[in-house]
């Protein structure tokens, strides 16, 4: 199972293409709308979630609310679009035209600078068009079908705010779907009432002064089944293809399991998850500090996955640059952005998980049809439960 995404941050439409999706997997614009809306909700964000109302259309692989077991294709259009159609137009400049709002000052922390020297690009409209976090829009689609296949074996996927700049939200143990209720119900995505009113401040503070806020955000994945992944290749590993899968998100910087780095400070004693057992539940661990993985392979305990986003780049205080036409010193241009988009990443870090989770079960227990896979998951918990 995999995917490719196309489209810019200012063009007509972002579009991606899932292969390998099975045929009967019941799936409606409905639940994946819902993953964009959340997206697009929480506390910082700019001008331009005003603007856009992420919306998926299905445009192949989907007919009368079922997948065919063709790839299925969707796209999600930029409402913005109708400001941009000369700019970003796909027919060529008439002689003597130039490009409009091109981009010759690049900001610190884009890919703008990087990209513009490795694509010879000198108006670098062109990177920052496809670089932007405005691509994450098809990247929660994706994980959002990838749920809708997860959710028919009975997973389900969580996620929450832990920090954001230096406000640090209390970690609860919670039952999932209370967790689902009660960060829904938040603007920064917190279970935590004192520290969501901290965060809010924060945010408020860091607009006034024109700058920006990151944080660390973590998400749960509940139901899985053990030995999702492999232990025989590096590549097969499921944590490590969760890990590159969310440090590949825009802004991402870093990433742990479990206690993470805090095992840098513990004794193994203290690192470890003792193994039980109890007949009618099988096999489990007394604790999850390894955050659900040993071995590059599911525990069966829930996948417990955190991350690092830095603050956006984009700063109404513009940075110092350098204007590559001149080469003299200039502060950076500036495009819209948001003050904090920690929030909206907890969702992206949730669906991009999703994805990596769904594509490892669709390995370990793939077949054409719905049908086939679920015969095939049933047979492997006997197997499980026979050892």
């Amino acid at each position: 199972m995999r995917y490719l995404t196309a489209g810019e941050t200012h063009g007509p439409q972002l579009t991606a293409i899932i292969e390998g999706l099975p045929s009967n997997l019941p799936l409606t614009a409905e639940p994946i709308n819902f993953q964009l809306a959340r997206r697009q909700k929480g506390y910082g964000r700019g001008r331009r979630m005003q603007i856009e109302k992420d919306e998926v259309r299905f445009v192949g692989g989907v007919r009368h609310g079922f997948t065919t077991g063709a790839p299925v294709a969707l796209v999600v259009e930029n409402k913005d679009w109708k400001n941009w159609t000369r700019i970003m137009g796909a027919e060529p400049l008439e002689d003597g035209d130039e490009a409009k709002r091109r981009m010759h000052r690049p900001r610190p922390g884009h890919a703008d600078l990087n990209g513009g020297l490795k694509y010879n690009q000198k108006d670098m409209r062109n990177i920052l068009e496809r670089s932007s976090a405005r691509e994450t829009t098809v990247r929660v689609a994706c994980g959002a079908v990838a749920r809708e296949l997860l959710a028919q074996f009975g997973i389900k996927v969580a996620g929450q705010v832990l920090r954001i700049g230096e406000v640090e939200a209390t970690r609860q143990e919670l039952p999932i779907d209370e967790l689902i209720r009660i960060t829904e119900e938040s603007p920064v995505r917190v279970t935590d009432k004192e520290a969501e009113a901290r965060m809010i401040a924060a945010i408020d503070a860091a607009k006034e002064d024109g700058d920006t806020l990151g944080g660390i955000v973590e998400c749960i994945v509940e139901g899985c089944p053990v030995g999702l992944g492999s232990h025989v290749q590096w590549d097969r590993k499921l944590d490590g293809r969760i890990a590159q899968a969310v440090v590949s998100i825009q802004a991402f910087k870093g990433v742990e399991f479990g206690i993470g780095f805090e095992a840098a400070k513990l004794r193994g004693s203290k690192v470890h998850d003792e193994i039980r057992y109890e007949a009618g539940r099988g096999f489990y661990r007394a604790s999850n500090r390894a955050g659900g993985f040993e071995g590059g392979m599911t525990t069966g305990e829930p996948i417990v996955v955190r991350a690092v986003m830095k603050p956006i780049s984009t700063l109404y205080k513009a940075l110092q640059s350098v204007d590559i036409d001149t080469k003299e010193p200039f502060t950076a241009q500036v495009e819209r952005s948001d003050t904090c988009a920690v929030p909206a990443a907890s969702v992206i870090l949730e669906n991009v998980v999703a994805w990596e989770v769904a594509q490892a079960f669709m390995e370990k227990f793939g077949g054409d049809s719905l049908e086939e896979i679920r015969a095939n998951y049933n047979n492997y918990l006997k197997q499980v439960e026979q050892y």
